[in-house]
């Protein structure tokens, strides 16, 4: 079969969850506070993936404004019980300190395009929920339990109890199925059955670089499990060079012919620093159950290969092709596009308001966890550029429009278009560059006059360095303020190092109006395109 480069699905794709129906095999990932939430892939081949659609799309399925960066939604669940799709999923509304406030909810739509059910809320013990289909019909729902005395590890085991579909809640008794390895740090359980064996699949150590997927079996669903004679079988942990780190989190697949896919999280850390730039991804990995009942990795290791064999030929001149996004009336946002936390878009931009153009409406601060008009798209290669032309008239310092890199409230660069206090246009140059609580603004270089025309934008990302340019008209581009470190738009930088920042960095057009007049900025275009 031909051989695949991991990972399958690059740039801030988490926390997978895969599940085939019929030829047809979908992924679907964690978005955390952006909205619309959970990104699902669709392949038919295992080798090329689309991103097809995002289901939770309503004020009633999901509204983080006020959530921090990085909670909202957290390790999605997909699953087919032969009639209907399943998607659980967390919305976190705190992360940080003893207590977690962690909400699990289900939907279901009987075509993966939807519509999407309304939520059914499950329960709030911990994160992580997943959804198995047993063969004597009964669903069994899991997470991870979260226990916030100190006295105790945080982390206290995997809880399963019996959900009642037609009830819409949870029946019987709840059970601590498993504990976990000596790695700790037990959440992402997915639950398998075998030959008359099940099977719980975890994730431990944390999302940094000490993640592992551990495997456990019982005869009986209720436990005892036993681990695997390898404990781990996807791990980087022990080899801190090989190329895919943080390799844990995963889920098991099928495919029609018989063979077995594990699918996972990783991260690729840059090699001047140890920061992951494009986020935590999705790779791919090929298993085989041996005769002692066990699953492995196909190569013999538990360590992550950079290649897999898959049945289908990636196309890789498609995945570093340049993209040109235009914004056209009565359309909806490319589907590669979001933005945060908002369940009301509509007070944030418009497709409409400017034909051919995306109209920001420029609201709270960039370090607002309610209300800001940022549009942005995954940051997938490591080397790129984006462009833009934006149409803003701010009246005052206050206001400001333009291109922005961007991880989170701390983790910023932004060129902006914004004014002087007598109202002339200006260039700045905008960044956050010191981790949480002590993260403050730095100003590159001095402001730069621009005319009132439209300004045109475009940053370049190369070697983790990142340059600002614009220009005005006809005009060539002209470089603005200094070579500035990109690799800061990454979990390791995020305020929490890998462990507590958990997205990924973005590039995007960003609107703010610290007047509360929600000044409009027009955006013309946008281009992303690898180098």
């Amino acid at each position: 079969m031909p051989l695949r480069p991991n990972p399958i699905l690059p740039g801030f794709n988490p926390d997978p969850s895969i599940c085939r129906v019929g030829d047809d095999y979908f992924i679907a990932t964690s978005t955390f506070e952006w909205f619309p939430g959970v990104q699902i892939h669709h392949s038919r081949d295992l080798a090329n993936w689309e991103l097809i659609t995002r289901p939770l799309t309503r004020k009633s399925q999901l509204d983080m404004r006020g959530n921090p960066d990085s909670c909202g939604i957290w390790a999605p669940c997909l699953s087919h019980d032969g009639e209907k799709f399943w998607l659980v999923y967390t919305d976190v509304k705190r992360k940080d300190g003893n207590f977690k406030d962690a909400h699990n909810y289900i939907v279901t739509a009987t075509d993966i395009m939807g519509p999407w059910s309304d939520p059914v809320y499950v329960n709030s013990s911990g994160f992580d929920p997943s959804l198995f289909h047993d063969d004597d019909g009964k669903k069994w729902f899991l997470n991870m339990l979260w226990d916030h005395r100190s006295r105790n590890h945080r982390f206290a085991g995997i809880a399963l109890q019996e959900f009642d579909p037609e009830a819409g809640k949870l029946v019987g008794e709840r059970k601590n199925i498993f504990r976990g390895s000596p790695l700790k740090l037990v959440e992402g359980p997915h639950l398998y059955k075998r030959e008359g064996w099940y099977y719980l699949l975890t994730a431990e150590g944390g999302t940094g670089y000490d993640h592992a997927a551990t495997l456990a079996r019982s005869r009986s669903i209720g436990g005892p499990y036993e681990l695997h004679p390898d404990m781990y079988v996807v791990t980087a942990k022990d080899d801190p060079l090989h190329p895919l780190q943080r390799a844990g989190h995963g889920d098991i697949v099928e495919t029609p012919d018989g063979d077995t896919y594990i699918v996972h999280l990783t991260g690729r850390p840059t090699t001047q620093k140890r920061r992951c730039v494009l986020g935590r991804e999705t790779a791919l990995q090929k298993a085989v159950w041996k005769d002692d009942g066990w699953l492995y990795l196909e190569a013999g290791t538990n360590l992550p290969q950079t290649e897999v064999e898959v049945p289908g030929t990636y196309d890789d001149a498609a995945f570093n092709a340049e993209r040109r996004y235009a914004f056209s009336a009565g359309q909806p946002l490319p589907i590669d596009f979001q933005w945060l936390r908002t369940p009301e878009p509509e007070r944030i931009f418009s497709l409409d308001a400017a034909p051919g153009k995306l109209r920001l409406y420029g609201r709270e601060s960039i370090a607002s966890w309610f209300e800001q008009a940022l549009v942005a798209r995954r940051q997938q290669h490591f080397d790129y550029e984006a462009e833009t032309e934006v149409t803003f008239s701010p009246r005052d310092e206050r206001q400001m429009a333009g291109l922005i890199a961007y991880y989170g409230r701390y983790d910023f660069h932004y060129l902006a278009l914004t004014a002087e206090e007598d109202g002339t246009p200006q260039l700045e140059v905008i960044s956050s560059i010191v981790s949480h609580p002590e993260g403050s603004l730095t100003y590159s270089g001095e402001p730069v006059r621009v005319g009132r025309g439209p300004v045109r934008m475009k940053l370049r990302i190369e070697d983790s360095k990142l340059q600002f340019f614009y220009a005005e008209g006809s005009e060539s581009w002209r470089e603005i303020g200094p070579k500035l470190d990109a690799s800061i738009l990454s979990d390791e930088c995020g305020g929490h190092a890998e462990h507590g920042s958990f997205t990924g960095a973005f590039v995007g057009m960003a609107a703010h109006d610290l007047n509360g007049s929600a000044r409009e900025a027009d955006f013309s275009h946008f281009v992303y395109r690898p180098v």
